[in-house]
């Protein structure tokens, strides 16, 4: 399994665990610290399980209000980094 965790910016959340496969290609759980606390956790529940690929294709750019961008896309950046690490 890997699993990091990754400090988000311009968003309310401060951190988002994040743990997958050992191919680094799946989503096995996910948590946030801050930010909408209910929103969040139902986000985690709905990409546990899912491919990397998918949940990035679907929640790449995705805003919060007037922010450039939102915890979902954070949570991209936060999968980028986790399977830069399992490309080393």
């Amino acid at each position: 399994m890997i699993s990091i965790d990754f400090t988000p910016h311009g968003v309310c959340s401060r951190n988002i665990h994040v743990d997958l496969d050992d191919t680094g290609a799946t989503i096995e759980g996910c948590s946030f610290v801050g930010g909408c606390n209910g929103n969040l956790k139902a986000i985690s529940k709905l990409i546990t399980g899912m491919p990397v690929d998918e949940v990035t294709r679907r929640l790449r750019g995705n805003t919060c209000g007037p922010r450039p961008t939102s915890c979902a896309d954070q949570l991209c950046h936060a999968l980028d980094e986790a399977q830069a690490r399992v490309n080393r």
